[in-house]
């Protein structure tokens, strides 16, 4: 196979017209091509007077691959062998045992619908406990909640089908695309009902309104395999004998306690199950605490952002869409601040779990066309900030200012806002100006330094100011900034060995971004597979690695 490298090629070029400058530029004839892919596509913004793409093809040649990249005149050719496939279901065949209690997965987020799929192509007939609801009963949940500011602790934009991504951009950044258990993800999404362009777009994006059908079809086909999906079931302990794990004690919709007999199961539990943190630090589970961010979502026009980013000639553009950013600076006294989870088109929503805290968080659909952009602005926190060492420490320090928020949102899930230019002055903000806050129920005008650590607030001024330099318009006065965001990551780490066993606990397999492994859908849906690959060859001497 033949990768045809850094392609310039106009913004509306198709793949036959990509396939046609590659030819020319390597002199392959078009007879000898056997099969050709797009493989990625990015936009080179660096000219505002000339934006144009930069592709990447896959060429399958009929003749001798690496002599035709030897001859030819283009140099950013690479031969290469086909990208592996990660194979599960060649295990139901391969005498890995499947007697006895079947596998549990703790969790339907990215981590968990993946290790069940993974699991259910290879014969085992997982069991999966959410103790949300299903995708479309949460989205009615959630709905609710932005609507009347009425919240269900058990079916909200963290908990429920799918995990907190399902309600966010649905994007599927990842800086390891040729891994294999990631291009997993890819085509798994796509075989679900994602769109295509996910396989090659080098920022690639679902967006909420299609990601629920997918999740849905993710459920579908692992139940077609023989899984099973047990909702509105919570984890509450673990049967532990001799170090290993013999069975769960799991509370029902119905408010029973039921023991499920499981000798290996995966917690795949999200970054909010801060009560099954608790019971998973009461039976001896090794947790610690870890580095997370805490600060507010900052939002602005979108046609700011597209003309700062595009420029005006440009910023209209309908191969471009809307434009989006990543930024980062480090500030005097080894602090920094970045945006996260940035929104093009997008909304600012109320993703609290539970009563008395306010939580917010960034959403936007396939389309990416409301009138605002949205993105975290954080602050890195280290476990020396939290004030003390327990596991659970994070978890006290985010609830702090989630409780704070909430009490100056006026105790209904009304979130607290300002004004970029009131921040920067150091002033409370009286009223919003003409950038309108997106957030629901509904936002409060104050003072956010009041909901923030004294370092957070005064490094996100630093940098407010500094990243306007980067980005023009981002201290826009009447930018509109939303808290408290404190859930970009899990606080905790559940501690785990080579073999993605918890340390000390045969049979517990912690994985995904609740348990400290992962940062997004992406990467917490590979290393669910990663997960099930371990157990799958548990004693086989099979690298669970890339």
């Amino acid at each position: 196979m033949l990768r045809i490298l850094d392609l310039n090629a106009p913004l509306d070029a198709t793949p036959d017209d990509l396939l046609d400058l590659a030819l020319k530029k390597t002199r392959i004839p078009a007879a000898e091509v056997r099969h050709f892919r797009l493989c990625r596509r990015a936009i080179d913004a660096r000219d505002k007077a000339r934006i144009h793409a930069v592709c990447s093809l896959e060429l399958s040649l009929f003749v001798d691959e690496e002599k035709a990249a030897a001859r030819s005149p283009y140099k950013r050719v690479a031969v290469e062998a086909p990208a592996e496939v990660v194979e599960f279901r060649r295990f139901s065949d391969s005498g890995v045992s499947n007697q006895g209690p079947r596998p549990v997965v703790v969790g339907a987020g990215p981590a968990g619908l993946f290790a069940a799929l993974a699991l259910a192509e290879a014969g085992q007939r997982p069991i999966v406990l959410e103790r949300g609801q299903k995708v479309q009963r949460r989205r009615k949940d959630v709905r609710q909640f932005f609507a009347t500011g009425e919240l269900d602790t058990e079916s909200n934009v963290q908990f429920g089908e799918g995990g907190a991504g399902t309600f966010s951009d649905g994007k599927l950044n990842s800086g390891i695309r040729r891994d294999r258990f990631t291009r997993r993800v890819f085509t798994s999404f796509v075989e679900a009902g994602a769109p295509e362009a996910i396989l090659w777009e080098a920022k690639p994006h679902i967006g909420t309104d299609l990601l629920t059908g997918v999740v849905e079809r993710l459920r579908g086909q692992i139940e077609a395999l023989g899984g099973e999906f047990l909702f509105g079931h919570r984890l509450v302990d673990l049967v532990i004998n001799g170090g290993a794990l013999q069975a769960l004690k799991v509370a029902s919709p119905g408010g029973a306690r039921l023991r499920i007999d499981a000798q290996s199961a995966f917690l795949c539990l999200g970054h909010s199950a801060r009560d099954t943190f608790e019971a998973l630090l009461q039976r001896g589970v090794t947790l610690t605490p870890k580095p997370f961010s805490i600060g507010v979502r900052v939002e602005h026009p979108q046609q700011l952002i597209n003309e700062s980013q595009y420029g005006r000639l440009f910023a209209s553009h309908p191969a471009l869409g809307a434009a989006d950013y990543k930024l980062a600076v480090h500030l005097p006294g080894a602090r920094s601040a970045y945006t996260f989870c940035m929104c093009p088109g997008g909304r600012v929503v109320a993703a609290a779990s539970e009563a008395g805290g306010v939580v917010t968080n960034g959403m936007s659909e396939f389309a990416r066309d409301q009138v605002n952009a949205n993105a975290a602005l954080l602050v890195g926190l280290s476990p020396q900030d939290f004030g003390q060492t327990h596991p659970m420490a994070g978890v006290a320090f985010q609830r702090r200012f989630e409780r704070l928020a909430f009490e100056m949102g006026g105790r209904h899930f009304g979130a607290p806002a300002q004004r970029v230019g009131d921040f920067l002055k150091g002033r409370a903000s009286k009223r919003l100006g003409k950038v309108e806050a997106s957030y629901r129920p509904h936002v409060v005008p104050g003072d956010l330094t009041r909901c923030l650590p004294r370092f957070a607030a005064d490094a996100l001024r630093q940098a407010i100011v500094l990243l306007d330099r980067r980005l023009r318009g981002f201290a826009l006065p009447d930018a509109v900034m939303t808290g408290v965001e404190t859930r970009s990551s899990s606080p905790v780490r559940i501690e785990r060995g080579d073999d993605m066993q918890c340390v000390g606990l045969l049979g517990l397999y912690p994985c995904g971004e609740g348990a400290g492994y992962a940062g997004g859908i992406t990467s917490s849906a590979a290393d669910g597979l990663r997960a099930a690959w371990a157990f799958l060859t548990r004693g086989q001497g099979e690298a669970v690695g890339a």
